[in-house]
């Protein structure tokens, strides 16, 4: 017999759109669109969470491990499409995160919610990718219930590796033992248990302050500008240009030719410029000073 899940908060009923089949297009998309305004508030409220969260998986890159995000369904998804995202925007390297979603790749493009049933098989994929203690996982389940997540969480607390749970139900709040909880509580949705309404909203969120705030701390933003961008197509080329061009004042050709000298890395090719350095010394410098770019700028 299945689990009851109808005391969870993102499966009750939304009073505000119990009448929805019967609106207008403008109705719905309005009602649509005031019910995701509340994720906003509501992942606030967790920004002290997300903030330790962060400390864990900064103290972690800093020591050679490596971020697992675990889910199912569209949390699953998620946790692939901000993994996926970290190497070009910051030049990370593929492996230091990683999504996992049950049921593998195929779950990205159709849905295998069987998948998920089953704890021993979220335990399983950390064996199989050598998750160690120095590592951290991060269980993303909206539902908070998904037994996939609680072994992959259950297995990262046994070898002592990092943990953070983050769901969207209070329900659950002390049922899964982690490190650090993330609860953005975002009510019941538009259409009844669609979580990949406000639950994915708050989710993707949640993600993007993870990693980007992790690679903030780890010197890979210089002011605003994401300096250590991986040039891999015309457009990413033009974006180096062009903050090679902001940081340094110097024309498009020249910033060109800069970042063919500097191999396409952005930020040696700002402290190249600014700092009248060749390669090699450049990359020194940024080595010596933790891949900052202001700390290498003396500022």
């Amino acid at each position: 017999m299945p689990l009851d899940r109808g005391n969870l908060t993102t499966e009750k009923r939304n009073e505000r759109s119990q009448d929805i089949d019967c609106c207008s297009t403008r109705e719905i998309v309005e009602i649509i669109n005031t019910e995701d305004a509340t994720v906003i508030d509501a992942v606030r409220s967790q920004l002290d969470h997300i903030a330790r969260a962060v400390d864990i998986i900064v103290d972690a890159f800093k020591n050679g491990g490596r971020l697992f995000y675990v889910g199912a369904g569209t949390s699953g998804r998620l946790g692939v499409l901000d993994a996926s995202e970290c190497p070009p925007t910051f030049g990370s390297d593929q492996e230091m995160v990683q999504g996992i979603i049950a049921g593998g790749l195929d779950a990205l493009v159709r849905s295998i919610e069987g998948a998920e049933d089953r704890p021993e098989d979220g335990a399983e994929i950390l064996i199989e990718r050598g998750v160690t203690a120095g590592d951290v996982i991060v269980g993303i389940a909206t539902s908070g219930t998904t037994p996939y997540v609680r072994g992959a969480l259950a297995h990262a607390r046994k070898i002592g590796a990092g943990s953070i749970f983050l769901c969207c139900n209070p329900e659950v709040r002390g049922e899964v033992e982690a490190d650090v909880t993330i609860l953005p509580v975002t009510g019941p949705e538009v259409v009844t248990g669609s979580t990949r309404m406000k639950a994915g909203t708050a989710t993707k969120l949640v993600l993007n302050m993870l990693t980007t705030t992790a690679m903030i701390k780890l010197g890979k933003v210089y002011g605003n500008l994401m300096v250590d961008l991986q040039v891999r197509n015309e457009k990413l080329q033009d974006r180096a240009e062009r903050i090679v061009m902001a940081v340094t004042d110097v024309s498009r050709e020249e910033a060109t030719h800069l970042l063919e000298c500097a191999h396409g890395h952005a930020k040696v090719a700002i402290v190249m410029r600014k700092l009248g350095l060749g390669y090699d010394e450049a990359i020194k410098r940024l080595d010596e000073c933790g891949g900052f770019v202001r700390r290498a700028l003396g500022g």
